[in-house]
């Protein structure tokens, strides 16, 4: 498979957490799929019914993040995300996102404006956005 990525752009997170709840602009969707519900369950030891609920509308999603705190991720503690080393695919990817386009026959990384870390830190390489495209090879496709 082939995929065409933002040339000549910049990230860094700046943990300014933006992307982990809603925002006056935007109510945020942290959908999940059902293996990883069930690894943040096993990791935390905490029954996925008090973190996500079900959704049927966004397959192969199968779950949505509750936003208890502040209408922040269940799993935003004082700005620090206390799953990240096995946080959902939505939040790996962020600030892209990754759609088919029909036209050209490739898959195509875009950039949400919204990141006020986008254009900051170190330029982005194909070998990054590679890594996003095999993860969401060996999920979703």
């Amino acid at each position: 498979m082939s995929f065409f990525y933002p040339k000549n752009l910049k990230f860094e997170c700046n943990k300014c957490t933006l992307c982990c709840g809603n925002t006056k602009e935007k109510t945020r969707h942290i959908i999940m799929l059902e293996e990883e519900a069930e690894e943040i369950q096993k990791q935390t030891d905490i029954n996925t019914n008090e973190f996500c609920f079900e959704i049927t509308d966004q397959q192969p999603y199968m779950f949505e993040m509750k936003t208890p705190h502040d209408e922040k991720c269940f799993f935003l503690k004082q700005n620090d995300c206390s799953i990240y080393s096995f946080r959902p695919m939505i939040c790996r990817f962020y600030p892209f996102e990754l759609k088919f386009d029909q036209e050209q026959q490739k898959y195509v990384f875009n950039a949400t404006a919204e990141c006020p870390a986008l254009n900051q830190g170190k330029r982005l390489t194909q070998a990054y956005f590679k890594r996003l495209f095999w993860l969401a090879e060996e999920k979703l496709l």
